[in-house]
C-alpha cells in the first residue's frame, strides 16, 4: 500500500481519535504521515505524544511519523484521508441544546441528531463544515472525507453543499449494534457459537439514527419471521423500569436491549436499526415522559454528566495498559484501507442518494448498504420499507433539508420552520417561537 497522509480534523480529541490511532496500529499494511489538527493546539500536540505511545506499545514504531499542524491549509496540503471529529462548540453549549427545551416539556435522550437540541447543534456545526469542504477544496480536492461528526446527516450534507466535488462520507456505528443484537439472537435460536456481527447480512434503509432494516439474513437463514415473532410476542415489551433505574444508578447512558427498534418492527413493518436512545427522538410518542421511556428500559443522558466526562476525558492521563490495542468495531481504518486499494469492504455507508434509496429525492445524504474499495463507493439499492417507514423517514429528511438550507443561506425564518416542522416540537407556535429565541442564544458556537 502506498505511503498515505491522513489529516484528523479534531485530532486532539480524546476518543475517537484515540480509538483510530489504536485501529491503526494494528494494521501493519498502511504507513505514512498522520497530522493532527485542532484548534485546540496544546490538545493536539499533546496527542503526538499519546500517539507515538500507542505505536511504541503496539510494536508498530516507523509506520507512522505523527505531527500537530497549527495551521489547518498546513495540515490538509496533500492529504490523501480526512478524518473530521470535531465537538462543534465547548461542551457547555450543550446546555441550551438539553435543558432549555425541558422547561417547555420537550425530553430528549440525546440531543444530538434530532429534535430542538439536534437542529441547535447543526446551526452551530453546519458553518465549521462549510469551511472546511471549502479548505478541502482549496489544498485537497482529491482526499477522501471519512466523517464522524453529529448531526452526521447534516455535517456530511454541509460538505457537499460547500464543496459539491467532494469525496465523502459520514461513518456511524449505530448499525453494528443491531448486527451484535442479531449475532446473540442467532446463538439463542440456532445454538452455535456467536457469529461475528460481520456474518449478519441487512438490507439497511433510512437516514442515520433513523435508519430500518428490511431483511435480515445469516448464513443463508432469513431471521425476519423469528423477529417478526420476537416483536409480537407479549413477553418482549415487558415493564422495563427497574432496570432503567438501576443503569441510571450506574450511569450506563448508552445501554438498551432493541425494544423500541422491536415496536418498530411490530408497528410498522420494519425493524429499527440504530439504539434505541436515537430512534425515539424521531418520533412523539416514547418521549412522552420520563416514566414511558423507562418502560422500555432507556434513560436519557444528563446535561450534567456529559460536562463531567467532558471534563475527565481532557484531564485523562493514559496508562500504558490503555493503549493496548484490541480488535475493534470501528471501521474507520478498513474504510481507509479500502479507499486506498487495500482490500474491498461492503458496510453502511452515509452518502448523497444516487438512487439507492428511492422515496427519498436525489442528493440528499441517506444511510444504506454499498462496497468501498479504491478510491470508489458503490452504493446498493436497498428495499423499500413500509409505506408508513417511507412515510417518517421522509418528514425527518425534509427537516433535515430545510436546516441545511437556513444555515447555507442565513436564514433564520426557515430555521424556526424546520424547528417547528420537527416532530418533537408538539407545543404552541408562542411557546415555539420563545423556546427557539432562547436557544438562538443559549446554543450559539463558543470555545
Amino acid at each position: 500500500m502506498k505511503e498515505t497522509r491522513i489529516c484528523i480534523i479534531g485530532g486532539g480529541g480524546r476518543l475517537w481519535p484515540i480509538q483510530f490511532m489504536k485501529d491503526l496500529a494494528l494494521n501493519p499494511m498502511t504507513h505514512g504521515v498522520l497530522v493532527l489538527y485542532d484548534i485546540d493546539k496544546e490538545a493536539a500536540r499533546n496527542n503526538v505524544q499519546v500517539a507515538e505511545r500507542i505505536f511504541t506499545a503496539n510494536k508498530s514504531v516507523g509506520h507512522f511519523t505523527v505531527e500537530a499542524v497549527e495551521d489547518i491549509g498546513d495540515a490538509l496540503s496533500g492529504c490523501d484521508i480526512v478524518i473530521i471529529s470535531i465537538e462543534p462548540g465547548k461542551t457547555e453549549c450543550r446546555r441550551g441544546d438539553l435543558l432549555l427545551p425541558e422547561e417547555y416539556g420537550i425530553l430528549q435522550t440525546v440531543g444530538d441528531t434530532t429534535g430542538p437540541g439536534g437542529i441547535l447543534r447543526a446551526r452551530r456545526a453546519l458553518p465549521l463544515f462549510f469551511d472546511f469542504a471549502h479548505k478541502i477544496e482549496q489544498y485537497c480536492p482529491d482526499a477522501w472525507v471519512i466523517n464522524y461528526t453529529n448531526p452526521m446527516t447534516l455535517c456530511t450534507a454541509a460538505l457537499y453543499k460547500a464543496f459539491p466535488g467532494i469525496k465523502a462520507l459520514g461513518c456511524c456505528h449505530e448499525v453494528f449494534h443491531t448486527q451484535n443484537y442479531l449475532a446473540d439472537k442467532v446463538e439463542q435460536w440456532f445454538g452455535v457459537p456467536r457469529p461475528d456481527r460481520r456474518a449478519i447480512q441487512l438490507d439497511l434503509t433510512g437516514v442515520n439514527h433513523f435508519t430500518f432494516v428490511t431483511k435480515a439474513m445469516w448464513n443463508g437463514i432469513d431471521l425476519m419471521d423469528r423477529l417478526v415473532e420476537l416483536s409480537r410476542s407479549p413477553e418482549t415489551f415487558k415493564d422495563e423500569t427497574e432496570l432503567a433505574k438501576r443503569r441510571i444508578k450506574d450511569e450506563k447512558w448508552f445501554e438498551c436491549d432493541q425494544l423500541v427498534a422491536l415496536q418498530f418492527l411490530r408497528d410498522f413493518g420494519s425493524l429499527g436499526a440504530a439504539g434505541d436512545r436515537h430512534l425515539v427522538e424521531f418520533v412523539p410518542w416514547f418521549l412522552t415522559s420520563e416514566e414511558q421511556l423507562w418502560k422500555y428500559g432507556i434513560m436519557r443522558t444528563p446535561y450534567e454528566w456529559r460536562v463531567r466526562q467532558a471534563k475527565e476525558k481532557r484531564e485523562k492521563a493514559f496508562t500504558a495498559g490503555d493503549l493496548l490495542a484490541k480488535p475493534s468495531d470501528e471501521e474507520g481504518v478498513d474504510i481507509m484501507r479500502s479507499l486506498m486499494g487495500d482490500r474491498t469492504l461492503f458496510t453502511n455507508i452515509n452518502r448523497p442518494n444516487e438512487g439507492q434509496i428511492r422515496y427519498l429525492p436525489k442528493g440528499r445524504i441517506v444511510e444504506s448498504n454499498g462496497y468501498i474499495s479504491e478510491n470508489s463507493i458503490r452504493p446498493i439499492v436497498a428495499s423499500d420499507p413500509p409505506l408508513a417507514v417511507q412515510n417518517l423517514v421522509r418528514r425527518v429528511s425534509d427537516v433535515q433539508q430545510m436546516t441545511l438550507d437556513a444555515m447555507y443561506h442565513d436564514d433564520e425564518d426557515l430555521l424556526f420552520a424546520a424547528f417547528l416542522s420537527d416532530p418533537l416540537v408538539n407545543i404552541s407556535h408562542l411557546k415555539a417561537r420563545a423556546l427557539f429565541d432562547k436557544m438562538l442564544v443559549a446554543s450559539r458556537l463558543e470555545y
